[in-house]
C-alpha cells in the first residue's frame, strides 16, 4: 500500500501513499457462498432470506409461517412454522434455528431445534446440539452423541424406496 522512496543516506525513509483501482461494487459479491459445503457452518449466514447457487437461506432474525415448497436446498438458521416439502433436495437447520413443522425431503442435517415429523429419502442427521421430537422415517438415520431426540424411528428398506412413502401420523394409523 505504502511505496518506500529510495533513501539516500540521508535520513530515514520517506513514503507517498499509492492509490489503487477500485474493485468490483460490493453489491455484485454475494454475502454468502453456501455452495462450498454441504453442512451448515454458523460463520455461513447472515440475517436474510437470500438465495445462491440453489440454495436458500432463512436468516436469523427472520420467522416464517405457512406452507413452503420448492426445488433447491434450504438452510433455516430463523424460526418457521408449517409445513415443509422439498423433495429431492436437503434442509439444513442451522444452531439457531427452530422449526415446528413436518418436512419432507431427501436429505435432512439438523443442529438446532425442529418440532414435528420429518420423511426423508436419503439420510437424516441429528448434531450434537440438535433437539428433535417427533416421529423419524428414513433409509438412514445418524443421532450424534448429546443430541436429543424423542419420537418413533422408521428405517425405509431399500425396496420401498423406489416408491416414496410419505409419513402418516401415529393417530391416523388403524390396526386390523
Amino acid at each position: 500500500m505504502w511505496r518506500e522512496k529510495k533513501s539516500t543516506g540521508a535520513g530515514p525513509a520517506q513514503y507517498s501513499p499509492v492509490v489503487l483501482p477500485p474493485d468490483k461494487s460490493i453489491e455484485e459479491k454475494p454475502m454468502v457462498d453456501l455452495s462450498k459445503s454441504s453442512s451448515y457452518s454458523s460463520s455461513s449466514y447472515s440475517p436474510q432470506l437470500s438465495s445462491d447457487s440453489g440454495r436458500t437461506l432463512l436468516g436469523r432474525s427472520l420467522v416464517f409461517k405457512g406452507d413452503l415448497s420448492g426445488s433447491e436446498d434450504l438452510v433455516i438458521a430463523g424460526q418457521f412454522e408449517g409445513t415443509l416439502n422439498v423433495q429431492g433436495h436437503c434442509v439444513t437447520v442451522g444452531p439457531e434455528g427452530k422449526v415446528k413443522a413436518d418436512i419432507q425431503a431427501t436429505r435432512v442435517i439438523i443442529h438446532g431445534s425442529v418440532h414435528g415429523n420429518i420423511s426423508v429419502r436419503e439420510r437424516l442427521e441429528i448434531h450434537k446440539s440438535g433437539h428433535v421430537v417427533g416421529d423419524l422415517l428414513a433409509p438412514g438415520i445418524s443421532i450424534e452423541d448429546g443430541a436429543y431426540f424423542k419420537g418413533k424411528i422408521e428405517i425405509i428398506r431399500d425396496g420401498e424406496q423406489e416408491s416414496p412413502k410419505t409419513y402418516v401420523p401415529l393417530h391416523a394409523e388403524t390396526t386390523a
